[in-house]
């Protein structure tokens, strides 16, 4: 299969990026042939993404991929129990030693702790790599995860930011968003919109999502403070604090100031014209002063400006961005930031020299300018001179911020009792519900929701069938159909 990948290289690079795409570097035809090993999750994703570039630079290097999806194919054992996957991984880089492993950022961090890659910045001085042109703070926040040593390099990342609409800010005389503004922030600057007129027609100050719920807008802000509901760890709750009162009274003040804009939940399908289904976001048609979103969302607008050009007013036009909102606690940081495929040389690879010339080309501007060109990008590359456009927007916002570690480890969750996740935020929607609706406090309510927790943390794990019958309960409970296993025939 990579070979025909490799013969395929030469045509899709003519065809895509056309002639005068200079790709100097180009090792000597007769250099000595090289094997490598990459751990990535399939094939063909790794030779569109990267291989074919690589290969039709370096065709002396043979590059076989050896693939992880065979670990992700099925959510149980041969028996039924339950797939640790960190350590069905960890198998298969014992069993097959690739050179280079693909991760994501906590997997990184925590192997690259373990001493299990080589250091880069060896490397990086020999060759004279120059990281100057990389997103700020990347290498830092790299060798912080590694614990003081540069064990990996992103191949890209990922964020989102705060969008505004600057005419309905002038329209009503307020002060733009700035970057590094908290949520609380951000709701009183949404609030000093208008919120007179019909649902379909009024302007709204914030589109903040697709759940009106209080639980719903609670844990987005909890969530950029840093805060979890549970200590997986310890197996003890966290939710009865200050943090999480601020987060629901921050919310319930929102969702009662009428200011913010939620997509209906029980309307999200769409049977009509596309360019239609782009206005239905009220930010795209003018509706909302600001909405968060990731990059994508500007083609998104691009395409319903094309199409309605000759209808004034009827898109957004005069737009910026701002970073997304932030806690006071962590000025710098995002919960919606995170850096795309870190490859990293393992401690045992017996091809480094070869492995690094592959992370270091995939790193470099040369391979970020070819990139730029083609429609497959994983994300922002990680050279800040191509997060740019002509019209001179605010990009520096997309990178502004660095990663904030999750505020949930999902691997320590994986120890609570199955049910835990599925009927904590049960408890939770109704716990919030209950105070969005005017009975009950934030106080009771989030004693409640620590009680309850106690109580499923103590709680046996469930089998998967328990757990498929909770399911079928909840939706048959919520759609108000009956439940299949409800049905009983006499």
């Amino acid at each position: 299969m990579k070979n025909w990948f490799k013969k395929a290289a030469s045509v899709v690079l003519v065809t895509t990026l056309l002639a005068g795409c200079s790709f100097g570097g180009k090792e000597d035809s007769s250099a000595t042939p090289q094997a490598l090993k990459v751990m990535y999750y399939d094939e063909g994703g790794f030779f569109q993404e990267y291989g074919m570039l690589f290969s039709t630079l370096y065709p002396e290097i043979e590059i076989t991929v050896v693939s992880t999806q065979s670990i992700y194919r099925s959510n149980s054992g041969e028996n039924g129990e339950e797939v640790d996957y960190e350590k069905a991984k960890q198998d298969l880089i014992d069993k097959e030693k690739p050179d280079i492993v693909m991760l994501d950022m906590t997997e990184y961090e925590k192997m690259a702790q373990e001493g299990k890659f080589i250091d880069l910045e060896s490397y990086i001085a020999k060759d004279k790599f120059d990281t100057a042109g990389l997103v700020p703070g990347m290498i830092d926040y790299m060798k912080q995860m590694g614990g003081g040593q540069l064990y990996g390099l992103p191949s890209g990342f990922s964020s989102q930011v705060l969008f505004y609409n600057k005419a309905l800010f002038d329209k009503f005389n307020i002060s733009y968003p700035t970057d590094n503004m908290t949520w609380n922030e951000v709701i009183q600057l949404a609030r000093q919109f208008p919120t007179d007129g019909e649902k379909e027609d009024r302007i709204y100050g914030l589109k903040a999502g697709y759940n009106s719920s209080l639980s719903g807008l609670a844990q987005m802000i909890a969530s950029a403070e840093g805060l979890n509901y549970v200590n997986p760890a310890t197996k003890t709750m966290t939710i009865n604090s200050a943090g999480w009162k601020n987060a629901v009274q921050t919310a319930y003040d929102a969702i009662k100031s009428e200011a913010l804009y939620f997509e209906d939940q029980n309307n999200m399908g769409w049977s009509g014209d596309y360019n239609d289904y782009l206005l239905r976001n009220p930010f795209t048609s003018n509706r909302a002063a600001m909405t968060i979103d990731g990059s994508y969302y500007i083609r998104e607008m691009k395409e319903a400006m094309e199409y309605y050009s000759k209808d004034e007013g009827k898109v957004v036009k005069d737009w910026d961005i701002v970073t997304i909102p932030v806690s006071p606690q962590m000025p710098d940081q995002s919960t919606s930031a995170w850096y795309n495929n870190i490859f990293a040389i393992t401690k045992d690879s017996t091809n480094a020299d070869a492995a690094w010339k592959f992370i270091s080309y995939i790193s470099s501007e040369e391979h970020a300018r070819v990139k730029s060109k083609l429609t497959y990008n994983n994300g922002f590359s990680i050279h800040t001179k191509y997060i740019k456009d002509e019209e001179g927007h605010n990009y520096a916002a997309f990178y502004k911020l660095k990663p904030a570690k999750p505020t949930m480890d999902y691997k320590e969750m994986e120890k609570l009792p199955k049910q835990f996740s599925m009927m904590f935020y049960s408890y939770m929607e109704d716990e919030f519900k209950a105070v969005q609706d005017g009975n009950k406090s934030a106080d009771d309510a989030l004693a409640a929701l620590h009680t309850k927790g106690e109580e499923l943390l103590a709680q046996e794990s469930m089998t998967d069938e328990e757990i498929n019958k909770l399911w079928e309960e909840r939706y048959a409970q919520e759609s108000g159909s009956p439940a299949v296993n409800s049905v009983v025939v006499e």
